[in-house]
């Protein structure tokens, strides 16, 4: 019998003996049991469990070391007699030490292995993804630097976020996600959405096409105009007869509204306030400038 078995046998001898000692006497154990004490066991078991074991079965079993176990039939009546239903009862209420720690070992070790299984994972779902992008002016070829832009990271079943373009005009960001979508905008620059794998080879740069109204505004508001009267058609011919202008200023809550021809004005005006004029967003239809918003810094 192997050591599991053998256990197992060793513990059903000593709760027979166990048992037998209840409403019997001896001195010895039950491997040194004799002749009346062996008698004084059959007869106690017959009246139990109304089944016998022979002599020779006793000198076998109980006092030698047997090679293998004894019939599931012995085992059985002698499971019923120390209080079990059968041998597999027997078996299933008696901790096995051995068995506990085998177990234990075989628990700790899917442990270990569980717990590297869920570091691993959670190390590769924390793991994020890094865009970075640069953008350049599709005309100048030149990396915007002169206005930050701004750039609305766009997510599935979540808020955008919103960043701005660093002083070398890139920006930068993590996510778990291998693709990235985002919203580009400028007062100078036509608004362009942007989608990127990371495994694209044009992750680093993203060239952007200017808006020409907006810059036209910006060099006649900046530029060193001579020919003034030049300067006020062309504006006239880019700004729609309709047009509605905000002036906005720097408290937030102060509003001044502008018709075409005061708005030409104040461009056509040489002022040192001219130079800090800075449009901040403009609606274009029918190629002409509809909707416009400026402040003067």
């Amino acid at each position: 019998m192997n050591s599991e078995e053998k256990y197992y046998f060793e513990t059903l001898k000593k709760a027979i003996e166990a048992t037998f000692l209840e409403n019997n006497s001896t001195t010895n154990s039950i491997e040194n049991w004799k002749g009346e004490e062996i008698i004084s066991f059959q007869e106690d078991l017959f009246s139990k469990v109304k089944g016998k074991v022979s002599e020779k079965w006793f000198y076998t079993y109980i006092k030698n070391s047997p090679e293998k176990l004894p019939r599931i039939d012995v085992l059985n009546l002698l499971s019923n007699y120390v209080g079990q239903t059968n041998w597999n009862t027997f078996k299933a209420n008696t901790q096995n030490p051995k068995a506990i720690k085998k177990s234990s070992l075989r628990f700790i070790k899917w442990g270990f292995l569980l717990a590297a299984l869920m570091t691993l994972v959670g190390y590769f779902l924390s793991q994020k993804n890094t865009f970075e992008f640069c953008f350049i002016d599709a005309l100048k070829n030149e990396n915007i630097t002169s206005i930050p832009l701004d750039i609305k990271v766009l997510q599935d079943n979540e808020s955008p976020i919103y960043f701005k373009t660093d002083s070398l005009g890139c920006f930068s960001f993590k996510t778990k996600n291998d693709v990235i979508k985002f919203v580009i905008q400028s007062p100078y620059h036509k608004t362009d959405t942007i989608v990127r794998s990371i495994n694209s080879s044009q992750n680093q740069i993203v060239k952007v096409k200017p808006d020409d109204y907006a810059l036209m505004l910006h060099y006649y508001a900046n530029g060193n105009v001579k020919d003034w009267k030049t300067h006020k058609n062309k504006l006239k011919t880019i700004i729609d007869d309709e047009a509605k202008i905000y002036r906005l200023f720097n408290n937030k809550i102060n509003i001044e509204i502008y018709s075409k021809e005061e708005f030409i004005r104040m461009l056509t005006i040489p002022t040192n306030s001219l130079k800090r004029t800075e449009i901040l967003e403009k609606e274009i239809k029918n190629g002409k400038i509809t909707n416009l918003k400026f402040i003067v810094k």
